[in-house]
């Protein structure tokens, strides 16, 4: 799903966000796979959007996660995507809020809440795996 930005501040502030958070969760995933029975890859895939996904897998269970939500859970406020709203291009839009705690009043990042946001939502995702 595509989020959507109420102005151009709250893109300028996604665009300074996304990347650090995306290096976080992986950092993350690669230390919750250490610690766990999955096995984890990643997948590059190009619709809705160009990301990718960790393909998980355990005995007889394969899980696939959208990198992307998951940063999306770190870096906007309360993301949860739940209804679909369709733009005028019809492709799916949610419209989301950026958490400003992860940015000073000079726009510089707060590392220690944003790895604590990353870290909360990857171990989200892995304590809600299948045993």
């Amino acid at each position: 799903m595509k989020p959507t930005f109420k102005n151009t501040l709250a893109w300028e502030q996604a665009q300074v966000l996304m990347q650090p958070a995306m290096l976080r969760v992986v950092d993350n995933i690669r230390k919750e796979i250490e610690n766990s029975h999955w096995k984890g890859t990643y997948k590059e895939v190009t619709a809705p959007i160009p990301g990718y996904h960790l393909c998980l897998t355990s005995a007889n269970y394969q899980i696939e996660i959208d990198i992307w939500e998951l940063c999306y859970k770190v870096c906007f406020q309360e993301y949860e995507p739940i209804q679909h709203i369709f733009s005028q291009e019809n492709e799916a839009a949610y419209p989301v809020e950026i958490d400003t705690r992860l940015l000073d009043d000079l726009g510089e990042i707060d590392w220690q809440l944003l790895e604590s946001k990353a870290q909360q939502s990857v171990r989200k995702v892995f304590s809600t795996l299948p045993e």
